[in-house]
C-alpha cells in the first residue's frame, strides 16, 4: 500500500464510542487502537470529551460534582485510502454502539523522526563555519583564484568597508565570466605551471571581482534555525549561504556539507535499522535513475560526449555484466592525459570543440571502486555512508548488484528537507 506523505490527499476516520463500551472484555478503544496498528495504520489518537450524551445515555461529564466513568471517547486517523479502507473492514464490526465518519482532507506536511534526521531548531549560529575568507570588490580576479586554489574554497563572500556582504563570487563565476578554464577541483590536479601561466594570464586582464561576482546574495542571519536555512539554501538552489548578524554584517558561511554533517550526528537521528522502519525514507525514494553511464571499453570522445550532454562531474563505468567498477571525473579526465592534449579536452568539456581520440578508454581513465548500496538504505544511512567514505556520489543498486540509480550530496539534502 502506497505510504502517507506530504502534500498529498489522504482521509480522516473518526470513530465516536464510550468510555464504558467493551469488546471481548476488554475496554474498546484500546482495542481499537490495537487494530488499527495491526492492520497497518501508521498512526492513531485517541480523546477524551469532557461531555456529551448519546441516543440512549444521559448527558455525561466529567465535573467534581457529577464525575461520570462514561465519557465520550472519539478515536482519530488520517492515512492514505488504501490504509483507512482495510482498516475499517475490522472496526466497522467492532462498534455496535457509536459513530463512525470518514472525510476527505488534504495532508500538507507528514514527518516523523525516520522520515525527518534534520535537528531543524538548531541555530544556524551553532552549526556555521566561522572565521570565513572573505574580499572586497576592488579584489583582483587573479588575486581571488589564487585564493582559492591556495584554501582549496569554491566560493568566497565578497563585503564591503562596514564588512556588509554585497556578493559572492565562485569558481563557476570565475569559469564563466572571467577567463578560467577550468573549476577549482580541476585545477588542484592540474600541473603548478599550467596554473601560473594561467594566473599570469588573469593578472594581465586586471578583471576586477565586481564585474564577475554574483549579486544580490543570498544571506542567512545567524539567529535563524536550520530548518529555515536549509529550506533558503534548497528553494534557491545553492550550495552555500553566507551568514550574516543583527547589523548584517558576515560572521560565518552555512554549506550543504554542514548540514548533512548535523543530520548525521542529530540527537534525533538514532541508529535506523537496515531493514526500513515504517514509512522511513529508502534510497529507492529519492535517487536519480537517469544515470550516466560508460562502458568500460568507450573512447575518450563518448565520455566527453557523456559529460557535456548530462552537465555532470561524473560519470559511472561499467562492464560487460553492466556492474559498475569506477568512477571517472573530469579532473580525471584532463590530468590523466598527456599535458599536450588538456587544452583541447578542458574545450571540449566546455562544449567548445572535439577532443583528440587518442587510445584511453574508460577503464583507463578511471578511479576504480565505486561506492555502492542496495535500495532499501535509508535516508540517514545514505548520508552517514557518504560522508564515512568522503563521497560525492553514491550508487544504488538491485539484489543482483546492477545499478538502478544514482545519489548525490544535493539529492540527499532535497530528500532531508522535503519530509
Amino acid at each position: 500500500m502506497p505510504d502517507l506523505v506530504s502534500n498529498s490527499q489522504a482521509q480522516r476516520l473518526r470513530i465516536y464510542i464510550s468510555e464504558s463500551d467493551r469488546w471481548r472484555g476488554k475496554p474498546l478503544s484500546t482495542e481499537i487502537l490495537n487494530t488499527l496498528k495491526s492492520s497497518g495504520v501508521d498512526g492513531a489518537s485517541m480523546y477524551r470529551g469532557i461531555a456529551g450524551y448519546g441516543a440512549n445515555t444521559r448527558v455525561n461529564t466529567n465535573t467534581i460534582e457529577v464525575l461520570s466513568l462514561d465519557l465520550p471517547i472519539v478515536i482519530e486517523v488520517i492515512d492514505t485510502a488504501e490504509r483507512i479502507a482495510a482498516a475499517v473492514e475490522f472496526i466497522n464490526p467492532m462498534v455496535r454502539e457509536g459513530l463512525i465518519t470518514l472525510e476527505d482532507v488534504y495532508v500538507l506536511k507528514y514527518t516523523h523522526r525516520f522520515l525527518n534526521p534534520l535537528p531543524s531548531d538548531r541555530l544556524v549560529s551553532e552549526v556555521m563555519t566561522c572565521n570565513v575568507i572573505s574580499i572586497n570588490a576592488e579584489t583582483k580576479v587573479h588575486d581571488a583564484w589564487k585564493i582559492m586554489l591556495e584554501k582549496m574554497i569554491k566560493a568566497i563572500p565578497v563585503v564591503d568597508d562596514e564588512n556588509h556582504v554585497i556578493g559572492i563570487v565562485t569558481d563557476e563565476d570565475l569559469l564563466q565570466r572571467a577567463g578560467i578554464q577550468q573549476r577549482l577541483s580541476v585545477a588542484l590536479r592540474m600541473k603548478p605551471e599550467d596554473i601560473h601561466a594561467q594566473i599570469n594570464n588573469l593578472e594581465s586582464a586586471s578583471q576586477k571581482i565586481s564585474e564577475v561576482m554574483s549579486k544580490p546574495v543570498i544571506t542567512i542571519k545567524d539567529t535563524d534555525t536550520l530548518g529555515t536555512a536549509t529550506a533558503k539554501m534548497i528553494k534557491a538552489g545553492l550550495k552555500r549561504l553566507p551568514v550574516v548578524n543583527s547589523k548584517n554584517r558576515l560572521v560565518g558561511i552555512l554549506s550543504r556539507l554542514d548540514i548533512l554533517h548535523q543530520v548525521s550526528k542529530s540527537p534525533y537521528a538514532e541508529p535506523v535499522p537496515q531493514n526500513k522502519p515504517q514509512n522511513a525514507v529508502i534510497l529507492k525514494d529519492i535517487m536519480l535513475t537517469d544515470i550516466p553511464m560508460v562502458r568500460k571499453n568507450d573512447s575518450l570522445p563518448i565520455i566527453i560526449d557523456k559529460f557535456v550532454s548530462t552537465g555532470l562531474h561524473r560519470v559511472i563505468v561499467i562492464d560487460e555484466k553492466g556492474h559498475a567498477i569506477g568512477l571517472i571525473s573530469d579532473s580525471d579526465v584532463v590530468t590523466r592525459v598527456e599535458p599536450s592534449r588538456q587544452s583541447g579536452i578542458l574545450n571540449a568539456l566546455r562544449n567548445i570543440g572535439k577532443p583528440h581520440p587518442g587510445s584511453e578508454t574508460a577503464e583507463d581513465l578511471m578511479s576504480p571502486g565505486v561506492l555502492e548500496a542496495p535500495q532499501n538504505t535509508t535516508l540517514l544511512n545514505a548520508i552517514r555512508m557518504i560522508l564515512e567514505h568522503s563521497r560525492k556520489w553514491m550508487v544504488v543498486v538491485d539484489d543482483s548488484g546492477l545499478p538502478v540509480g544514482f545519489i548525490d550530496r544535493q539529492s540527499l539534502l532535497n530528500a532531508v528537507a522535503a519530509f
